[in-house]
C-alpha cells in the first residue's frame, strides 16, 4: 500500500513538472543598476526591523567610521573615469608596499561596485566600492602581450589604467595607438604590471594576462584591493589632503 502511495505521489509530481513546461525561450537579457533608497522602506515590516536592529547596530558601528574625504564625486565609467583612474593608480602606488616597481596598473571597471560621493569617506564606502575578495597582484608580460592587452582593453571600451598609459581608440573600439611612460610599447621588452588577481588570470575579457609570468600572488586579507584603497585614503588624510582623481586623457575615443 505504501509503495502505491509513493508511486502515486511520483506520478503527480511528474505531471506537475510537465504542466509547468513552456515553449518560451529567452530572447535577450538587459541589466541596469537600481538605486535602493528609502523609497523601498515605506512598507518596512516592523517585526523584521526589530529582529535586524541589533545586527544593523553592530554593522553600523564597524562601517560608519570616517577614514578620509573626497574632493569631488568619484564614479566608474568608460572609457575612463575618476574612480577607475584612481583605483589603477592606487595599484601602482601599492608597489612600494610590496617592494615592487610596476610599469603601469590595470583595474577592471566591473570590480568597482559603487561610487564615492564628495565629502566623508567611511569604511562602509570603501567596502561598497571593492566588495569582492580580490587581492593586489603583480605580474610580467612581454611587450607583445602588453600590446595584445591594450587591444583587448580598447575592445571593451576602456578599463581602469594608471597614469603611465595613454591610448587612442576608434569609435568601433579598435586600438589606434598606445604609449606607456611616454614611449611606444616595445615588443622585446618585459613589463611589470600591478593588477587584481581576478584579472591577472585573464578574466573580464583581458585574456592576454593568461601569458603572465613572474607572478607575485598575494594571499592575506591585508592584500585585498579594498585594503589598498583604505591605506591610500588614510595616507591622504594623514597628509591633510583630500582624495581626488580626474579624467585626464588616458583613454580617448577618436572623434
Amino acid at each position: 500500500m505504501m509503495k502505491k502511495k509513493w508511486m502515486t505521489l511520483l506520478t503527480v509530481l511528474m505531471m506537475a513538472v510537465s504542466a509547468c513546461t513552456t515553449h518560451y525561450q529567452v530572447s535577450g537579457v538587459n541589466r541596469t543598476r537600481l538605486l535602493v533608497d528609502k523609497a523601498y522602506d515605506v512598507g518596512m515590516d516592523e517585526d523584521l526591523a526589530s529582529f535586524m536592529a541589533p545586527f544593523m547596530s553592530k554593522v553600523d558601528s564597524l562601517m560608519s567610521p570616517v577614514v578620509g574625504r573626497a574632493a569631488m564625486p568619484l564614479e566608474p565609467f568608460r572609457p575612463e573615469s575618476p574612480l577607475s583612474n584612481l583605483m589603477a593608480d592606487i595599484l601602482v602606488w601599492s608597489g612600494s608596499y610590496y617592494h615592487e616597481k610596476p610599469d603601469f596598473g590595470v583595474y577592471n571597471i566591473g570590480g568597482m561596485r559603487a561610487s564615492l560621493a564628495k565629502g566623508d569617506i567611511t569604511i562602509g564606502d570603501v567596502f561598497d566600492v571593492a566588495p569582492f575578495e580580490n587581492k593586489v597582484c603583480f605580474v610580467s608580460l612581454s611587450g607583445e602581450h602588453v600590446a595584445e592587452l591594450l587591444r583587448q582593453i580598447a575592445a571593451r571600451g576602456g578599463e581602469g589604467v594608471s597614469k603611465e598609459v595613454r591610448m587612442m581608440i576608434t569609435k568601433d573600439r579598435k586600438l589606434k595607438y598606445a604609449t606607456i611612460g611616454g614611449q611606444e610599447v616595445d615588443p622585446a621588452r618585459k613589463y611589470r604590471i600591478a593588477t587584481v588577481d581576478y584579472v591577472s588570470h585573464g578574466n573580464d575579457g583581458m585574456a592576454a594576462f593568461k601569458n603572465a609570468t613572474d607572478r607575485n600572488d598575494l594571499t592575506t586579507d591585508d592584500d585585498l584591493t579594498r585594503m589598498a584603497l583604505m591605506r591610500y585614503i588614510k595616507e591622504c588624510t594623514a597628509k591633510g589632503k583630500l582624495v581626488e582623481s580626474y579624467v585626464d586623457g588616458r583613454i580617448k575615443v577618436e572623434e
